[in-house]
């Protein structure tokens, strides 16, 4: 799960898969705003079937790699 997160985030942020580490800060690194961020959230549904709503979804929730595979498995439980 999270070799597939860090290529959607690679393919977003316009970076290599390998520079995305499980603790980067997306948002303060200036890799996501708010645009990437919806873009990000509908990538995640897609690859992992999941349902997220992005109107009451906290952007800590998607702060980090980490914070994102955290999310994705939560929801598939």
């Amino acid at each position: 799960m999270e070799r597939k997160i860090a290529e959607i985030l690679a393919e977003l942020c316009g970076v290599e898969s390998e520079e995305i580490e499980p603790d980067l800060q997306l948002f303060e690194e200036g890799l996501l705003d708010s645009f990437a961020a919806i873009q990000l959230v509908l990538a995640l549904e897609e690859a992992f079937g999941v349902s997220l709503d992005m109107a009451s979804l906290p952007r800590e929730r998607i702060a980090t790699p980490a914070a994102i595979a955290a999310l994705i498995r939560e929801k598939r439980k």
